[in-house]
């Protein structure tokens, strides 16, 4: 299993927008990431700009981590093309019913990120069961 670091995280990141930036070939990945990037245009000055993309971006100061934020994207992209856990396209479909695909995708956030703070502080691993009804009820009520 992939566990890179925080560094080559932001790194991957960095690296995927100054290709898209300069025109350079991109792997299918950076490609996702970039386009990422490209919907977020509030991040991309701290993906160009070294010392932002070193920083900790504080919750308690309102500041979102522009590199979890693309991260937990890319993961729902790829939950999304597996159907993992199962049930989650069958809630994305719902959901753009009534929603555009990233903002259908940010309801998904919403809920990924309570079950995985969930987990974490219960020791446990991440109740698939929960995490799609989450999904369900969040789309109920945005």
């Amino acid at each position: 299993m992939f566990n890179p670091s925080r560094e080559q995280v932001r790194q991957f990141f960095t690296e995927a927008w100054t290709k898209r930036r300069s025109g350079g070939v991109l792997t299918p990945l950076e490609t996702m990431a970039a386009d990422l990037i490209e919907l977020h245009p509030e991040y991309q000055a701290a993906l160009e700009n070294p010392e932002q993309s070193s920083a900790d971006f504080a919750v308690e100061q309102g500041q979102t981590n522009p590199f979890l934020h693309l991260s937990m994207h890319l993961a729902i992209n790829e939950q999304l093309s597996i159907d993992q856990p199962p049930g989650i396209k069958a809630a994305f479909s719902e959901l753009l019913a009534t929603h555009n695909a990233h903002d259908a995708a940010h309801i998904i956030m919403e809920a990924l990120g309570e079950v995985v703070w969930e987990a974490q502080r219960l020791g446990q691993p991440l109740d698939s069961e929960k995490y799609i009804d989450l999904i369900r009820r969040y789309a109920s009520r945005h």
